[in-house]
């Protein structure tokens, strides 16, 4: 029997409408944004734009007054995008360039989607994929995680300039990396059982970046600019997009977003990368899922990792990320916006509580034993001090 065809769309942000990429690419690409605007307003931070304050009038006009640029800082917040609202009015823009980091591109983006002006996102490291993604997270000005936006499309044109990512430090590659990793084990747990055909591509791809990554990124980190150097830039901020575009709203983050989340709200953590955030809660996630479901494909899963982070330089450990001396309390704080009720941890196969994510997050290098033995004086501890 036929099924009747369904009344409801399902929208799908896949991809940017255009990708450029090379060494240069950004000098190369000034007919493309002129064609898309003749009076663009620059995003980026402060250091970014003073960076490229010689190299913009030569890509975007001559006459100053053909473009305008702003800081998004302090950071990508609802007063930042109201303070760029006005000053893309006044400048009258009729394109949005994001350049910079995954918060200037976020900003950017989201500030384009509420002028309803194309968008260009140029990033300088390879640190997210948020040049490609239809999607902004919003922070308060101090830096916490508050809520994400999806966004109508895809960026109009995505720059990907190797020579701007080639002067970045090596750490903010290294980020991407762990990023980029997520993808895989968070996708592998919302959406693997999943029977649509593009949920299954995406899972697939998911897993096909995780193995380029475990093949290829020592040897790209340790010749930035090389042919092996681009295919891991590739991965992480092209390849990863992909899969968030594929599988759209279904194939969710899960608990290592979750836990780089509540971790935001913890001002000593405001030194870490997102990326290495989130490299750090991928083994707080395999770790909940040892001892709270007896996983040992889980528990083979983060030695494997264990192993390549050290080779690559990602955190392991709450110490790693310049966390070592936090309060139990400041702990429970993170835990607790981590499992808050609408958070994607709770996409987990099985129930989680902020005392036992505080015990994965303390014992992510520990044996499985010990960290069961941790579990029960976190939640000791813990409820002596409620």
């Amino acid at each position: 029997m036929i099924n009747q065809a369904s009344s409801s769309l399902i929208s799908l942000t896949v991809a940017p409408t255009k990708v450029l990429r090379g060494f240069q690419a950004l000098e190369l690409s000034k007919e493309a944004i002129a064609s898309l605007g003749k009076r663009p307003f620059v995003v980026g931070g402060d250091r970014t734009l003073a960076t490229l304050a010689a190299k913009l009038p030569k890509i975007l006009g001559r006459q100053k007054s053909s473009y305008a640029q702003a800081s998004y800082s302090p950071d990508c917040s609802e007063a930042s995008l109201a303070s760029l609202r006005e000053a893309a009015a006044s400048h009258q823009a009729d394109l949005i360039i994001g350049i910079g980091g995954g918060k200037a591109l976020d900003t950017a983006k989201l500030l384009a989607h509420q002028c309803q002006l194309p968008i260009v996102t140029v990033p300088t490291s390879a640190a997210t994929c948020a040049a490609w993604t239809a999607l902004s997270n919003i922070y308060s000005e101090q830096g916490a995680f508050l809520y994400d936006v999806a966004l109508d499309r895809c960026p109009d044109l995505l720059i990907l300039d190797y020579s701007l990512l080639q002067a970045a430090p090596p750490r903010l590659l290294v980020a991407g990396i762990g990023d980029a990793l997520a993808k895989w084990y968070e996708a592998s747990v919302s959406s693997s059982s999943s029977t649509t055909t593009l949920i299954i591509g995406a899972v697939q791809q998911a897993r096909v970046l995780r193995d380029i990554l475990f093949q290829k990124s020592a040897d790209a980190l340790k010749e930035p600019g090389s042919d092996v150097w681009q295919e891991v830039v590739d991965a992480t901020v092209l390849l990863a997009g992909v899969i968030g575009g594929l599988g759209g709203a279904q194939c969710r983050t899960v608990a290592a977003h979750a836990v780089h989340n509540g971790l935001t709200h913890l001002m000593a953590a405001h030194e870490a990368l997102h990326g290495e955030k989130v490299a750090y809660g991928i083994l707080v996630q395999l770790r909940l899922e040892e001892m709270l479901q007896g996983n040992q494909l889980a528990a083979s899963a983060r030695q494997q990792l264990l192993q390549f982070y050290s080779e690559i330089g990602l955190p392991q450990t709450l110490d790693a990320l310049g966390l070592g001396s936090i309060t139990l309390a400041e702990l429970r704080q993170a835990a607790e916006v981590a499992c808050n009720p609408s958070s994607d941890i709770h996409r987990l196969p099985f129930n989680v509580v902020p005392e036992q994510l505080m015990a994965a997050m303390i014992s992510t290098t520990t044996p499985v034993e010990k960290s069961r033995n941790q579990l029960e004086l976190t939640m000791a501890i813990s409820e002596e001090q409620q």
